[in-house]
């Protein structure tokens, strides 16, 4: 029970200093899109993070996460800076699209029907 409880609270810091990572770098920096850090999820050992970013507008996803993808040293590196009182290892991330609002969209457009 204390593990699930520290894992949450890893998870919410991670979201925070992420969000603030993506916030700072600004929204040129990828492709004039806005990057919300919806969910984070650890691992039980906290040695890994799947980040789920919310990207506006949606049409630019994929490309978006190639390029976080492709900066990821980046910013496991800036978070490292951010958490290293909290954390021993920083843990590896893994981003992933978050949907839920283009599903979200989708299913009150078939309810308007």
């Amino acid at each position: 029970m204390e593990n699930n409880f520290r894992r949450q609270k890893v998870a919410r810091q991670i979201q925070k200093d992420l969000g603030e990572i993506f916030r700072s770098k600004g929204m040129a920096a990828y492709g004039g899109a806005m990057i919300t850090v919806s969910e984070v999820r650890m691992t039980p050992d906290l040695a890994e993070a799947k980040i789920y970013l919310s990207i506006f507008p949606s049409d630019k996803s994929e490309a978006v996460i190639r390029q976080v993808e492709h900066e990821n040293k980046t910013v496991r590196g800036e978070l490292g800076n951010r958490v290293r009182h909290q954390l021993r290892i920083v843990p590896e991330l893994k981003f992933f699209p978050d949907d839920t609002l283009d599903k979200l969209a989708r299913i009150d457009e078939l309810l308007k029907k």
